[in-house]
């Protein structure tokens, strides 16, 4: 029996001559959600492209389920529900109709279409939208849909490509939501370029940048590499700003009103009790002190000149 949901070796694909993914490799063993993490042209798109057998690599080699994806591209790609950024709608169509469509189009026993049908519609909580048209859908339903279609043939493995793109608050929840559910019983690739998004739904990380792996791990080991650069503090008798920048380790000051001030300084450099105990000796009057992490571009250039971590099992 393949132990592998998802194999991929030494893979490497150009565009002319830039190379847009290079000498990537990772495993996916287990059921569960796996954020693919990198800022927009890092690559991610191109690695799941290749993936989902969309594009041709250059070099190296994809397997799922042990299949290679460029030997025997029918039998993969039964084996993976893909959702890209713009999701593969016809909106002219019903719910039902598009999605009995794509049943024919994975190649589902006609006898079993409906009852194909009727579970995803169930599952991702469209089924009371059955005889909408798509077009009158509202974007977190139509990426519902989006969802379903990705689903229907029951893959192993399902890829989704900014799932949670240009949706608000409220559908970005739902939709996380679902995703998680979904998760419950196969392997979930969710593609992002907001951290926030990766962290709120996956339990393992692949981080890329300029096409490289820059940090495969569990979310819980990522966070702990996410060191704080900034605090916010809340002071009743806050001193100038010039006062603040002469604290060694200090890089920048921002009033954000007349008592809070953000602080950024160097990595390692105690500057909370450096500003608390300055606070208790010229009586700045300190109420509350918050950390703040990193942000995504400092992330991605301490984690840049790191060796990445072991492939996940």
């Amino acid at each position: 029996m393949q132990d592998n949901i998802v194999r991929i070796e030494d893979l490497s694909h150009r565009y002319s001559k830039d190379w847009a993914v290079k000498d990537v490799s990772f495993e996916i063993n287990k059921k569960g959600i796996l954020g693919l993490l990198g800022s927009n042209g890092a690559g991610k798109s191109t690695t799941m492209n290749i993936l989902c057998g969309v594009l041709s690599q250059t070099q190296g080699k994809v397997l799922i389920e042990g299949i290679d994806m460029r030997a025997n591209p029918e039998e993969a790609k039964k084996r993976i529900g893909f959702l890209p950024q713009n999701a593969p709608l016809y909106l002219e169509q019903t719910v039902d109709e598009y999605l009995t469509f794509c049943a024919h189009l994975r190649l589902i026993d006609k006898r079993k279409v409906k009852e194909a049908v009727d579970t995803v519609k169930e599952k991702c909580g469209v089924a009371h939208f059955s005889n909408r048209l798509i077009s009158n859908l509202s974007g977190g339903y139509r990426q519902r849909v989006g969802i379903a279609q990705a689903l229907i043939h029951k893959p192993m493995l399902v890829v989704l490509d900014e799932p949670t793109n240009g949706l608000d608050p409220n559908q970005i929840l739902e939709v996380r939501n679902l995703i998680k559910e979904i998760a419950a019983d196969r392997a979930v690739i969710f593609s992002s370029h907001i951290l926030s998004e990766i962290q709120a739904t996956c339990q393992d990380i692949i981080m890329i940048e300029d096409g490289k792996i820059v940090f495969k791990d569990t979310m819980d080991a990522f966070n702990n590499y996410i060191e704080p650069d900034s605090l916010i503090a809340t002071l009743g008798n806050p001193p100038a700003e010039t006062e603040l920048r002469a604290i060694n380790g200090i890089k920048d000051v921002e009033f954000l009103t007349e008592k809070t001030i953000r602080v950024r300084f160097e990595p390692a450099a105690d500057i909370a009790e450096n500003i608390v105990e300055l606070s208790v000796l010229r009586k700045w009057r300190l109420k509350e002190i918050t950390l703040e992490k990193s942000s995504l571009d400092a992330i991605f250039a301490q984690l840049s000149n790191k060796k990445s971590k072991p492939a996940i099992q």
